[in-house]
């Protein structure tokens, strides 16, 4: 069975690693997410990614918090579709909410999905 956590190594944390994800990396929209991600040969294969909903569309926090955890838990499901490839790679994602609306959690697994497929075939 495969590790479906998300653990803190996932996370994308390293200012100059974001930095250079939104600088150079490729980006697509898939409702309800604009995604952003890098990939790069390495060693040993790794993904890391960045969850963001921002306050200018959501201002109550407990609403950014909701969309937040939907969005990590359809994550945390469905990472494998990333990790299930040949070459060893670092991929950086960056996941960041779009709609002004809170989605139900279905939508949110659907749409993540499809990103996670987009980005596997093309790397």
């Amino acid at each position: 069975m495969p590790d479906r956590s998300l653990s803190r190594s996932e996370r994308l944390r390293s200012l100059g690693a974001v930095r250079r994800l939104f600088e150079s990396g490729e980006s697509g929209f898939v409702f309800p997410f604009r995604y952003v991600w890098y990939a790069e040969p390495d060693a040993e294969r790794s993904v890391e990614v960045l969850f963001s909903v921002p306050k200018k569309f959501h201002k109550r926090a407990n609403r950014r918090n909701l969309l937040r955890r939907r969005t990590k838990e359809a994550y945390r499901l469905h990472k494998e579709l990333l990790t299930a490839g040949a070459a060893p790679l670092n991929v950086d994602l960056a996941l960041v909410y779009s709609s002004k609306e809170v989605l139900p959690y279905k939508t949110i697994d659907h749409a993540l999905r499809r990103i996670l497929e987009s980005i596997a075939e093309r790397m």
